[in-house]
């Protein structure tokens, strides 16, 4: 069996200052700084994820700045991803409600080639951070009721369920790819279609990805 390669892009996406940036550069390059400029426009990262012995995963993660949403730009940016990330921080309600604004957006401008929504996860970001604004019950809700593939509970700052939410997606993506590619003798592990990790001890221990 040959190598393969595949790439995939991720929108990162959400209110200014819930802590997009922070995410991508952590992932991507493991690293957390609380003081990013903010984005202007649109930024890149590429993260390389050995997914298997003969499977490496390329994601091109974008992360959109918060003040570019809703322009005519974004069905530009949106284009031609596989999967999207909408984050908003636990402590700060306003960027929790704007979460289905960007969810609308994203399905109104997105769809997959079957004409379903992209997955998208939910990210609970700053969990590390009290009192929150909002209910673990509030947001196990609000994402299913807008149509979210799940939710996680992260805390880039401390690299809580980065790379777990990211390796959920991957996951995500790369069984659409065999069940449009016809080719099903592959399994992957299946976690069912809704997500929740908001426990980190119930999170399998996937190691560094």
């Amino acid at each position: 069996m040959g190598h393969h390669d595949h790439m995939f892009k991720v929108l990162i996406i959400g209110d200014a200052t819930v802590g997009k940036t922070s995410l991508v550069q952590r992932y991507a390059n493991d690293s957390f700084n609380k003081h990013y400029k903010s984005t202007v426009g649109v930024d890149f990262a590429l993260k390389v994820v050995q997914w298997s012995e003969s499977e490496t995963v390329r994601l091109q993660l974008w992360d959109i700045a918060g003040q570019e949403r809703f322009t005519s730009m974004t069905r530009l940016y949106y284009k031609e991803a596989s999967a999207c990330v909408i984050m908003f921080d636990v402590t700060s309600i306003g960027t929790f409600t704007s979460c289905q604004k960007w969810k609308y957006d994203l399905d109104s401008k997105l769809k997959l080639p079957d004409g379903s929504p992209v997955p998208c996860l939910l990210l609970a970001n700053k969990c590390d951070l009290y009192p929150w604004a909002v209910t673990r019950e509030e947001i196990d809700r609000f994402s299913k009721e807008n149509g979210f593939t799940g939710w996680v509970e992260t805390s880039v700052k401390e690299n809580k369920n980065v790379n777990e939410s990211m390796r959920v997606l991957i996951e995500k993506m790369m069984m659409m790819l065999l069940t449009s590619s016809g080719d099903t003798d592959i399994t992957l592990s299946g976690r069912g279609d809704y997500i929740n990790l908001h426990q980190a001890a119930a999170v399998p221990n996937w190691g560094c990805c």
